[in-house]
């Protein structure tokens, strides 16, 4: 399948159409891939390139000089529906393509993209990256060799692009019934279903190619429930690498009863008095506590740069040997799973702390060039519009040796928090802040009054030696998590089990 810029419009017009009406054109395409493993020879058709056109780009891109140069082809195809009041009422497609051009010298990046891959496009693109480097002499091309997808850790059953709008319609509506049904004061619904399906061709001047094709689902569903003039609404979702495999009715009766159980309980809720206490996290989204309080300081550009809290820190013990602290690209169907990352890395498990010792950074490949070592594959970014940079995946604590309910018997007064939304770092710093949406009040290690819509501040490194116990309750947390920096945002998750910070600020009611 070949385009240019005209081409693609038109046939991008025809594939909205087909999602509203019935299947995409580009079911074949999808079909091919899903029935049987494509590689290259299927992604050069199907961007319309040559391995000779690659070539004479990569060359171009080296002209002036440069150490290394990448190109990142994406075609992406995005669709949406939302119900409410009782109703499917919105949908939308959106169609992305182009090819992303970077050239490396030394620790500086040079980066243009164009939204076409006609040759003469792409070598103007590859000039205007190339600029990066003024040495004389340029690199010879390589000969490319396709790098295989060793391990497909989102291999799907059944593309996206085989059912129409008015197929998933009914899982929607299916959903809404669910949750009015168990609860009568359920005063409104609102839920949303949005899938992607990415096709990505990637080679470079080490001679790798490799073709990925990324699918993506989320499924989410807001409860607001009424009782006594008084409103609260609460959120549950599922996000994963899927095909339409993904849509059960076990997924609908859980997320309905999520939201309705979520809600419910805040009508109990109040917020509690603020300040210096002890904190259990519950096992799950309480991982927003690894992500914002130290996963990011863990990033190696921010090591590299010496702007992160921990750039001294590598192979030192900085937390409870019973802590090990894990970024995982390798987990089949996650929404942060990396077959291979976006800069040619196959997807990794690394261990960042092990046994209370920082054993590694997340490295891109400048970051690991610097330290000389091998990237973690954590090279990441949010499409062909922008230069990757070491990003989280999925990240997680591994289980410790004590339950829950011992850690709660521990603490005389604190809180346990339950549900978290979202949350900031300060990487130099190490100061974070999340929110917490309910939670309970622990007094004399047991749990009592509901509580919610709180913050809990504190600082990253200081946070994480203070966890004193970690329970054996691992759990991931398979929401909506999107991580922001520099501008990107990128799919992630993260999760953990239980575990109590001796002290953190909480933001209550003086």
């Amino acid at each position: 399948m070949s385009f240019n810029r005209r081409e693609f419009i038109k046939t991008g017009g025809i594939v909205m159409l087909g999602s509203l009406a019935t299947p995409s054109i580009l079911g074949e395409v999808a079909e091919s891939y899903a029935g049987k493993a494509a590689g290259v020879l299927f992604a050069l058709n199907h961007f319309g390139v040559s391995e000779g056109d690659l070539k004479k780009v990569l060359g171009v891109a080296l002209e002036k000089g440069g150490d290394y140069a990448d190109l990142f082809f994406e075609h992406s195809f995005n669709n949406y529906i939302g119900l409410q009041d009782g109703a499917v009422n919105r949908a939308s497609s959106n169609i992305d393509y182009g090819v992303g051009i970077r050239v490396l010298s030394g620790d500086q990046s040079g980066y243009a993209y164009v939204e076409n891959v006609t040759l003469q496009d792409m070598l103007t693109a590859a000039r205007t990256a190339a600029r990066i480097a003024n040495v004389k002499g340029s690199k010879a091309a390589v000969n490319l060799t396709e790098k295989p997808i060793v391990q497909n850790y989102y291999a799907v059953k059944t593309p996206w692009s085989e059912i129409a709008v008015n197929e998933k319609m009914p899982h929607l509506q299916k959903l809404n019934e669910k949750v009015f049904a168990l609860d009568k004061r359920v005063h409104k619904v609102s839920a949303s279903l949005s899938d992607s399906t990415s096709h990505i061709l990637f080679c470079n001047s080490e001679g790798i190619m490799y073709y990925d094709y990324r699918p993506m689902v989320t499924l989410g569903v807001q409860c607001i429930m009424e009782a006594n003039g008084k409103i609260e609404n609460a959120y549950a979702s599922r996000a994963f690498r899927m095909g339409t495999e993904f849509l059960t009715d076990e997924l609908i009766d859980e997320l309905a009863n999520e939201s309705v159980q979520k809600t419910s309980i805040l009508f109990e809720a109040v917020k509690p008095k603020g300040g210096e206490m002890p904190v259990v996290m519950g096992a799950g989204g309480s991982g927003i506590l690894l992500h914002e309080a130290i996963g990011h300081a863990f990033e190696a550009d921010f090591n590299r740069k010496n702007t992160s809290i921990f750039s001294d820190q590598l192979n030192k013990k900085i937390c409870n040997e019973h802590i090990n602290v894990v970024d995982d690209g390798t987990i089949p169907f996650n929404r942060g799973s990396v077959n291979i990352d976006d800069e040619g890395i196959e997807g990794q498990k690394t261990y960042i702390v092990k046994d209370g010792v920082l054993t590694s950074y997340l490295h891109d490949r400048i970051s690991a060039k610097h330290y000389g070592i091998r990237s973690t594959g954590n090279g990441r970014r949010e499409s062909f519009r922008q230069m990757p940079m070491p990003r989280m995946r999925a990240t997680y604590m591994e289980d410790g040796n004590v339950t829950e309910e011992e850690m709660i018997a521990s603490v005389k007064k604190g809180i346990f928090a339950d549900v978290f939304t979202n949350g900031q770092v300060q990487i130099g710093a190490g100061d974070f802040t999340f929110f917490v949406k309910s939670g309970y009040l622990i007094e004399d290690g047991k749990l009592t009054q509901p509580i919610k819509d709180i913050n809990i501040i504190g600082n990253g490194p200081k946070a994480l030696a203070d966890i004193t116990m970690v329970g054996n309750n691992y759990k991931m947390d398979n929401g909506t998590w999107t991580c922001g920096k520099d501008g990107q945002s990128c799919p992630v998750t993260c999760g953990m089990p239980s575990a109590l910070v001796s002290k953190l600020t909480v933001g209550g009611e003086n």
